[in-house]
C-alpha cells in the first residue's frame, strides 16, 4: 500500500532495536514474494531511551507519558530561565512561548545529539543547561546573534580586509554546513547535524568574546563581522529546523 501511494524506492522504518529481527524477516519475505522495491525496505534501528529511574517498560507500568515529560521540561525551562534573570521585559504570552521553545528544544536536542543506534540515558535536568552540550546553549547563541543584529545590520558590501585567526576559524566552520547536511542524510544520522550546530555555536561564542563586532577597529572589520554574525544566525536556525527545533529571537 505504501508503494502504491508513494512509489518510493526507499522505505525507512524508524523503529527501536528490539524489532531488529522482525524487520530482517519482513524484508526477506517481501523479497521472496517479489514485492516491488522490497530491496528498499530499510530499518532505521535506534537504541532505547532510559530515564535516571531506569528503563521504561510497558508491562511493568514504568512507561512515562510524553506529555508528562514535555510539561516537566517546560517547568525546568522556566526555573532555569528565571535564574538567569534576563526576561523581565517579556510578556506572559512571550514567556509561555519561550519556556515551550526551550523545554521542547532541550528534549529533542538531547535525544538527537546521540548516534541513533546507541542506547542512552535521558536526564531532564542535564538537558537544560545554558552552558553545556545542549539545545538551550545553541538557542541562547542564536538569540545572541539576533540581539547584535537588531542593533545594526550589515550592508552587504564586499570587504577585503585580511582575516584574523578567530574570523578564519568561524568562516571555515560555516563552510562545512552543506557537506554536514549531506553526510547526515547519507548516514541517516541526525546527530551529525546536532554535533555540527553545537560546534558552530561554540566557535561563534569564542569569536564574539575575542573580537569586537559593533565597535570593531575599522568599518571594514565591522561589516565583515556583522555579515559573519548574520550567516551564523542563518546556519544555526536552519540546522536546528532540520532537527525539528525552534530558536527564539530573544531569551
Amino acid at each position: 500500500m505504501k508503494q502504491e501511494d508513494f512509489g518510493a524506492d526507499l522505505n525507512i522504518y524508524v523503529v527501536g532495536n528490539e524489532q531488529d529481527y522482525h524487520f530482517k524477516v519482513l524484508k526477506l519475505i517481501a523479497q521472496k514474494l517479489g514485492i516491488d522495491d522490497a530491496d528498499g525496505i530499510h530499518h532505521l534501528s535506534y537504541g532505547m531511551v532510559e530515564l535516571p529511574t531506569g528503563k521504561m517498560k510497558t508491562r511493568e507500568g514504568t512507561v512515562v507519558d510524553a506529555d508528562e515529560i514535555v510539561a516537566e521540561m517546560e517547568k525546568i525551562a522556566e526555573q532555569k530561565t528565571q535564574e538567569l534573570g534576563k526576561v523581565k521585559d517579556f510578556t506572559e504570552t512571550e514567556l509561555a512561548s519561550l519556556y515551550a521553545t526551550i523545554g521542547l528544544g532541550a528534549l529533542k536536542f538531547f535525544l538527537l545529539r546521540v548516534d541513533p543506534k546507541r542506547k542512552m540515558l535521558f536526564n531532564p535536568e542535564e538537558s537544560i543547561d545554558f552552558q553545556g552540550f545542549t539545545g538551550p546553549f545553541i538557542q541562547y547563541t542564536y538569540a545572541r546573534t539576533r540581539s547584535i543584529l537588531r542593533k545594526e545590520t550589515p550592508s552587504g558590501e564586499k570587504t577585503a580586509a585580511p582575516l584574523l585567526p578567530a574570523e578564519k576559524k568561524l568562516l571555515i566552520e560555516l563552510e562545512k554546513f552543506g557537506e554536514t547536511v549531506e553526510k547526515a542524510g547519507a548516514e541517516m544520522d541526525p546527530s551529525v547535524i546536532a554535533n555540527y550546530v553545537f560546534t558552530l555555536a561554540q566557535t561563534f561564542n569564542s569569536f564574539a568574546a575575542e573580537l569586537r563586532i559593533l565597535t570593531a577597529e575599522t568599518p571594514e572589520k565591522k561589516e565583515l563581522r556583522l555579515q559573519m554574525a548574520e550567516l551564523t544566525a542563518h546556519v544555526i536556525k536552519t540546522g536546528m529546523r532540520l532537527l525539528g527545533i525552534r530558536v527564539p529571537e530573544k531569551m
